[in-house]
């Protein structure tokens, strides 16, 4: 089997030829063997272009490097995706204006501060300007206030959405993209289609933001207030998202080229959400998509680090296709209960915590948690995976000592 069927297969609940493994890398530092050099300097640090429109990188990535981390992976055996992220446009009458603040008494931090001028009025948007230090690989703070960022929620002065007042302005940020923007979404797929027809590789495309697009513009304590206290003003803040989620997706989907759909989910698990909420507010939003993703022939993915088996029932009402992740230790999910819930009808990725286990635990640790994993949720329907992925101080020891327990149990049926 080639790496996309074995995912494919694996999706679908069919039987692969073996558990397949999947590392998603943000930031991963790779070991000297495996780098390589592009345009005159070694590449230490591994990433994906998924997170070109959401995080600033601490150095260059490109889609050639996305093909040569496939290609490294390739190398030992593992599978890997190729991921892309469909742009978007703001209507062409928003002007935008940068400044920053100095520190005040009552306020320590510089202050980057964004305005949109917008045919419905101002849109304001302020940040604290942390300026901690950063060690290698990890992304870092943009000198501008982004949108949608993670940036955003612990250092919210202002948020751009803090009411109804805001939600017209919204919308002309929130635009289809330019005809360059497509062009340039157009040629990249192009590249990443041929490498994926010769390579054998999955493709999945990220044009989904949810719940997290939520929390990026309100921040977590006023989106779960106003769910809870202004409806309607959430109900039409989540329309709107929806909206542009839903065109982004059949943008995405009518270029064509991918094979998965995908929706983070990170702001949507239950630390922040209880099921009567997620079902109230998430779960006919999400059907809308994987029934679009399915009328196109493609599978469909959800993020949801923590909580799934509390959201089990809105999950499988939701028609997804694979769970993106499961962690048995941060979670403190029973790996028995997950197979319970979803066997034969959503698939799971996961079970190995990468920032417990691969980053403290001995490799005999790592070896029972691979075992364990691959025992309890396999042969079919699951993807053994370090959640959340592999981060630049995580050991590569401990990943080898992941490949090494995979290569022992990965054939079992």
């Amino acid at each position: 089997m080639t790496s996309r069927e074995r995912l494919l297969a694996t999706i679908g609940h069919e039987t692969p030829d073996h558990v397949p493994m999947l590392c998603w890398c943000f930031g991963f530092t790779a070991p000297p063997h495996l780098r390589w050099r592009r345009d005159g300097r070694e590449v230490p640090h591994w990433y994906t272009m998924r997170l070109e429109h959401i995080h600033t990188l601490p150095e260059p990535w490109s889609v050639e490097d996305d093909f040569e981390r496939v290609r490294r992976w390739a190398s030992l055996g593992l599978d890997d995706v190729l991921e892309v992220s469909p742009p978007w446009g703001i209507h062409p009458e928003v002007g935008i204006r940068d400044w920053q603040e100095p520190p005040t008494a009552s306020e320590s931090y510089w202050l980057l501060c964004r305005e949109y001028e917008t045919p419905a009025g101002a849109l304001r948007h302020v940040m604290r300007r942390t300026d901690e230090k950063v060690e290698p690989g990890w992304v870092i703070q943009p000198g501008q206030v982004a949108l949608f960022e993670d940036f955003n929620i612990p250092r919210g002065v202002r948020h751009a959405v803090i009411g109804p007042e805001d939600l017209p302005k919204l919308r002309y940020l929130l635009q289809d993209p330019s005809a360059g923007q497509l062009a340039a979404y157009r040629e990249r797929l192009a590249q990443v289609r041929r490498f994926a027809q010769e390579q054998g590789v999955l493709v999945q495309g990220w044009s989904a933001f949810g719940m997290d697009a939520v929390a990026w513009l309100c921040g977590v304590e006023g989106a779960v207030m106003a769910a809870m206290t202004e409806p309607e003003f959430f109900l039409e803040l989540l329309d709107i998202i929806s909206d542009f989620d839903q065109r982004r997706t059949e943008m995405m989907l009518d270029v064509g080229g991918v094979d998965m759909v995908v929706e983070r989910g990170w702001y949507s698990a239950t630390d922040f959400w209880s099921p009567a909420l997620f079902r109230q507010y998430l779960t006919p939003r999400i059907k809308r998509l994987t029934d679009t993703a399915h009328q196109a022939g493609a599978r469909f993915a959800y993020v949801m680090t923590c909580g799934a088996p509390a959201m089990a029932s809105e999950l499988l009402a939701a028609g997804i296709d694979l769970l993106y992740y499961v962690d048995p230790v941060q979670d403190k999910t029973d790996l028995t209960v997950v197979k319970a819930k979803f066997k034969g009808r959503i698939a799971v990725a996961g079970g190995v915590s990468s920032a417990v286990t691969l980053h403290g635990g001995s490799h005999e640790e790592i070896r029972q948690a691979v075992h364990t994993a691959v025992h309890q949720l396999g042969p079919t329907g699951f993807i053994l995976a370090p959640v959340d992925g592999l981060f630049p101080d995580t050991p590569w020891s401990s990943v080898e000592a992941m490949i090494e327990a995979w290569r022992e149990v990965r054939d079992i049926r």
